[in-house]
């Protein structure tokens, strides 16, 4: 993969649910798991967020050291991502062009910052329009309801995505706490949502863009990414 130039990991800035709520953040193994499956492939990786900054963590996501998924054990030893994410790129200051991909993780902080940020989905539109892979895991396609493709229509409208299931949100104890219900807005926005078991792995791939449903999900929807990408490189070397 050393012909792809870097991914961009783009991150939430919310740290409560709403004003004065519980505390949330990105889900930890939703960043980590999709960092070393990049990382490992040969992928340079940079970390932004809504605000820059420090990046909050869901405090739900991160257990006492070796109790942790392998991913997240390996980030929290890792000081050059743990720097990356106490000192994020903000997503008003980056550019679609420099970048082959673009990856939103979850976390229930999503819910309230991505969905609003005027210039995330500017940049994901540009991403779009130029090409490039779109991905997103759990609550991370939040980031999507307000982008739009080419024609001025949802991005979604009429593809195939996953996310956070309303049945999920219910298990969780929390579809009264987010602002609004993902796959519900997924499917109003034309979304041909695909699920599979609540809290199973389930990634789907439609064309460039690629999403993941719940946490389990995160290792296959970076998968996918690498293989959009691999045949996107392989498109380009028979031109």
């Amino acid at each position: 993969m050393a012909h792809v130039a870097r991914i961009l990991m783009m991150l939430t800035s919310q740290a409560s649910m709403g004003a004065g709520g519980a505390p949330t953040g990105v889900w930890f193994e939703e960043l980590s798991t999709p960092y070393y499956a990049f990382v490992d492939a040969g992928v340079a990786v940079d970390i932004a967020s809504i605000d820059g900054g420090r990046v909050p963590v869901d405090p739900h996501s991160l257990h006492p050291s070796g109790k942790n998924p392998a991913s997240v054990e390996r980030f929290l030893r890792d000081e050059a991502a743990m720097q990356k994410i106490a000192n994020a790129g903000k997503v008003d200051e980056l550019a679609a062009d420099d970048y082959a991909a673009v990856f939103l993780p979850g976390g229930h902080g999503t819910m309230w910052d991505l969905p609003g940020s005027r210039a995330l989905a500017d940049l994901l539109g540009r991403a779009w329009a130029d090409g490039k892979v779109v991905a997103a895991v759990c609550h991370g396609p939040a980031g999507l309801v307000n982008v739009k493709d080419a024609a001025g229509r949802p991005l979604v409208a009429g593809r195939r995505v996953s996310a956070f299931t309303n049945s999920e949100e219910a298990a969780a104890g929390l579809a009264d706490a987010v602002p609004f219900a993902l796959e519900s807005r997924l499917r109003e926005l034309g979304a041909e949502y695909v699920s599979g078991p609540d809290f199973q792995p389930c990634a789907v791939r439609d064309g460039r863009l690629i999403t993941g449903q719940n946490p389990a999900s995160s290792e296959a929807a970076a998968r996918l990414v690498l293989e959009a990408l691999g045949e996107s490189a392989q498109a380009e070397a028979s031109r």
